[in-house]
């Protein structure tokens, strides 16, 4: 006796259509909503959530009505906003500042190319001088160095007592993005180099 598929009881489950109720639809829509990171348009939600569309519209209308506050519950921080012809929840407005501060301050922008090359010489180099950097590099340097001493990868390590020019170095704040120990575990520069025998060591550098 050969077994029926359509007697499957996990078939079954899986064909079975998804509850229409109001309160089912709801829950499944905020739940693709939450993933999403672009508009998706009515009749794309209705397909993800497996309802109709009139069904969906209803549970939009509901969503957007209970995050501002609209049904006896508090107002939220983010809103669902129909734009360019689709849904997505949004941060609202007045929070965007807050937003905008955690998230500079979680992934802060990359550096430059200008300010890797620089924080390259200072880091083999030090302690280094803004002038031997500039010298190296053939460019000024100056707010490129005020930002790495902003970002804390490098630091004011002393002052010349004879010019006054102050000598700067790599903190430990460079070691941990680079996850090293110590400087000693930089790779050797001069195999890094067109012939291979010049580097920042060189005399011509010095």
């Amino acid at each position: 006796m050969t077994d029926d598929p359509s007697s499957n009881p996990a078939n079954d489950a899986a064909e079975s259509p998804r509850s229409s109720e109001p309160l089912d639809v709801v829950r499944r829509l905020e739940a693709i909503l939450l993933i999403i990171d672009e508009p998706q348009s009515l009749v794309a939600l209705a397909a993800a959530v497996g309802a109709p569309i009139p069904a969906v519209r209803q549970a939009l209308e509901t969503l957007v009505a209970d995050y501002g506050g609209h049904r006896g519950g508090p107002r939220r921080g983010f809103e669902l906003r129909e734009v360019g012809g689709g849904w997505r929840l949004y941060v609202r407005e007045e929070y965007d500042d807050v937003v905008s501060e955690f998230v500079n301050s979680q992934a802060p922008s990359r550096l430059s190319q200008a300010a890797l090359e620089t924080l390259a010489v200072i880091a083999y180099k030090q302690p280094v001088t803004r002038s031997h950097v500039a010298s190296i590099r053939a460019v000024n340097v100056d707010s490129v160095v005020r930002t790495l001493v902003g970002r804390g990868l490098i630091t004011e390590l002393f002052t010349d007592p004879e010019t006054g020019a102050i000598n700067y170095g790599t903190t430990d704040a460079l070691l941990v993005n680079l996850g090293i120990n110590s400087l000693d575990e930089l790779p050797h520069i001069a195999p890094l180099l067109d012939d291979g025998s010049a580097g920042f060591d060189s005399e011509a550098l010095r």
